[in-house]
């Protein structure tokens, strides 16, 4: 999804300086998430702020949403500003461990799409190192933060490649925050999960576990090779994507 700006249905997302661009990872996240119709939501490492506005189209709560990046918070200032919730969008400059101690509130849903790269000096620079590893953010800064900010009843929710959803569920486990929802993503049938969907909360319980595909098997007509999107990749992101 690259370009200076992408057009949902309801909102638009600009991101010519924001060094990570609207991802798949992100929309899934934010259609996917269980969120409350009301009370407060919060977004860790918003980026262009594409979560917090899904979740704002998607229910009535009041939603924080923080940047640690300079160039991304202005971004994501902008975008919530133009947006039709900006009533209830609000959008701090900030890193997550400064955040969580001193914030008064208690969320009923928490959001993150979180770094999860844990060797520093692979990305290209320093705006993308921050947003892909977890140098400056890691699992157990995440949970720890994540766990003291839920209300008893509340909710988190992530998205993570397989081997970080399992290190973050045993994280989780020991502040007494148990997976109830996983949804594995294949992009097609024939392909292995490379994504996880993980909802949390403070009650343990056997998770609902599910599969999502986006794409059909990819079909070749005429010597052209056709792809199309799964219907259920369709149902989940309908509200959002221009063509669905």
């Amino acid at each position: 999804m690259p370009g200076d700006s992408f057009a949902f249905k309801e909102f638009e997302v600009k991101q010519s300086n924001c060094a990570m661009k609207v991802g798949t990872d992100a929309v899934l996240l934010g259609a996917w998430g269980g969120l409350p119709e009301t009370g407060y939501t919060l977004d860790i490492g918003t980026g262009t702020g594409i979560i917090a506005m899904m979740a704002a189209q998607r229910s009535a709560t009041f939603i924080d949403a923080i940047e640690i990046d300079e160039d991304a918070f202005n971004e994501a200032l902008e975008n919530c500003q133009r947006s039709k919730w900006n009533n209830r969008i609000t959008v701090h400059h900030i890193s997550f461990q400064k955040f969580a101690p001193y914030v008064l509130k208690k969320y009923d849903m928490i959001l993150s799409n979180p770094p999860y790269f844990s060797n520093c000096v692979q990305a290209a620079s320093e705006s993308r190192t921050l947003a892909r590893h977890t140098c400056n953010l890691s699992f157990e800064e995440l949970v720890e933060g994540i766990a003291s900010l839920l209300k008893p009843d509340g909710s988190f929710a992530t998205i993570l490649p397989l081997k970080e959803a399992e290190d973050l569920t045993a994280i989780a486990k020991r502040y007494r925050l148990y997976p109830n929802r996983i949804t594995r993503v294949r992009t097609t049938c024939s392909k292995p999960a490379k994504r996880v969907l993980m909802q949390f909360s403070f009650h343990k319980a056997i998770p609902v576990e599910e599969t999502l595909v986006i794409e059909n098997e990819v079909i070749v007509i005429n010597e052209v090779k056709e792809r199309s999107y799964s219907e259920d990749y369709k149902n989940l992101t309908r509200n959002f994507y221009l063509n669905f």
